[in-house]
């Protein structure tokens, strides 16, 4: 299934929307950007199978690490379109992939390892 990346964006301006208000506060230095695909280098970095694809990236500071006293560039989650589409057959489950993906690359913004985010 494929989409255009303005619908592929308002999907994943939806899935912010949803995020509890009591989190969301802490996203301001938080930016979404939307790719086709991961860079080669990422591929080879981060995608832990051969048979899955990497479909978002956390890339920041995880709120867990910082100090009150110390200045963050803003994080930024990568969300993969083509990846994403790759692994839906259709609308909702691309909009169901976003919301999975966001909230589980937020999770990495709140300091939430593979494990831990494995579990929830």
């Amino acid at each position: 299934m494929t989409m255009t990346m303005e619908r592929f964006r308002e999907l994943v301006a939806e899935a912010l929307d949803r995020f509890p208000a009591e989190f969301a506060q802490y996203l301001d230095n938080v930016e979404i950007v939307v790719e086709d695909l991961p860079t080669a280098e990422i591929q080879r970095q981060f995608q832990r199978s051969p048979r899955r694809l990497l479909l978002g990236l956390y890339h920041g500071v995880p709120l867990t690490d910082r100090s009150v006293l110390s200045m963050h560039m803003p994080d930024i989650i990568y969300l993969y379109k083509r990846n994403i589409e790759a692994v839906c057959t259709n609308e909702e489950e691309i909009r169901a992939q976003i919301r999975d993906t966001v909230l589980h690359e937020i999770g990495h913004h709140f300091g939430m390892d593979e494990d831990q985010l494995r579990g929830i």
